[in-house]
């Protein structure tokens, strides 16, 4: 984060124009969020250890203080599958498919989740920050404009993420609270300085 601007400046490693617009319109004026975009290997395993590898690297690749964030749908019916994998699943049968995957079961319970991962600069720890949703996955409904949120419907909502004004999507999901909880940490930490 820099020093010099009256806003504190996030570099945030994503290719994902959707999340980075989603991240500024959470966080507001508060922080001037810096994209890069770095192919960042993204392992098997777990949303947290693919979020500690992807974070680790993009502050080796920056030099310096990095936000990188990992999204993550699990079924009920299939004990949180896909998971971290959503984003191949999503890509190899769209949304359709995704909802598809659950015609056999009655649970159509879903969880989604967002993970940012933090790092002040190489050899750093990585910092952690998670928020979920509870939801149903839906015949989709709404615009495919931005991965499975025409099959997700959140508790206590009568629209899809995909229905949804951004204004109420931003905040009330999954990335929204993540991402709050990432704000306050490093509001804590400006404090102390």
């Amino acid at each position: 984060m820099s020093k010099e601007t009256e806003n504190p400046t996030i570099v945030f490693v994503t290719g994902n124009k959707m999340k980075l617009r989603e991240v500024k319109a959470i966080l507001g004026n508060e922080y001037e969020v810096v994209n890069h975009k770095y192919d960042l290997p993204e392992i098997q395993g777990s949303t947290d250890e693919v979020t500690i590898e992807k974070c680790r690297t993009a502050a080796e690749i920056v030099k310096g203080p990095v936000i990188v964030e990992d999204t993550w749908l699990g079924f009920n019916a299939m004990n949180g599958l896909p998971g971290a994998y959503i984003k191949w699943f999503y890509q190899s049968i769209g949304c359709e498919g995704l909802y598809k995957m659950l015609a056999g079961f009655e649970d159509k319970g879903a969880v989604a989740g967002c993970t940012f991962g933090y790092c002040e600069g190489p050899g750093h720890p990585v910092q952690l920050f998670r928020g979920e949703v509870d939801g149903t996955i839906v015949s989709p409904t709404g615009e495919e404009t931005f991965g499975w949120n025409p099959v997700f419907k959140p508790n206590g909502f009568e629209q899809t993420y995909a229905e949804m004004d951004d204004d109420v999507k931003n905040s009330i999901s999954h990335r929204y609270k993540a991402c709050m909880k990432l704000r306050d940490f490093l509001q804590e930490k400006a404090r102390q300085k």
